[in-house]
């Protein structure tokens, strides 16, 4: 998937945003699973105050999806590309943390419960994670399902 591909995918979704916990923009296989991703209206609304929705550095990050979810590897080597688990655990805590687990998780009223009511699951199934490219990280939660994943994406961070 080029930039101006994964620009139209997102663009044709917008006008849902508001009608629903998320919306499935698009999917991806990778070794034989399948990883839907999908947006929020809080993402676009982050991303639009930060004035980054749609942009370059946004796009590459959503495209960067394509890299998968690898269980064996669910730590960020550094330098990168991909899903990544963020954990309570690190230290120092950061930014990522906090919007992650702080503003989002640890308040289901603030979208998570709805999530995670849309795919069946209690918010503890979600799994905080990070989709990294390097200018910009977009924060989410992914839910491992027997046959696809589901990456529901909630805000972004471009702190260095």
């Amino acid at each position: 998937m080029d930039l101006a591909a994964a620009k139209r995918l997102i663009s044709a979704c917008e006008a849902d945003l508001a009608a629903s916990p998320f919306v499935v923009v698009h999917a991806f296989v990778r070794d034989g699973r399948t990883l839907e991703v999908a947006l929020t209206e809080r993402l676009r609304l982050a991303c639009r105050r930060g004035r980054v929705w749609n942009k370059k550095p946004f796009l590459t990050a959503f495209k960067n999806a394509s890299h998968g979810f690898d269980p064996r590897q669910g730590h960020s080597p550094g330098g990168s590309d991909g899903i990544f688990l963020l954990t309570r655990t690190h230290r120092p805590e950061n930014a990522m943390m906090r919007k992650i687990y702080d503003r989002y998780l640890d308040h289901p009223e603030r979208g998570a419960g709805a999530v995670a009511s849309a795919l069946g699951v209690s918010v503890d199934a979600l799994l905080a994670v990070r989709l990294v490219s390097h200018h910009l990280r977009l924060l989410g939660v992914l839910w491992r399902g027997a046959d696809k994943d589901t990456l529901v994406l909630v805000d972004y961070d471009d702190t260095p």
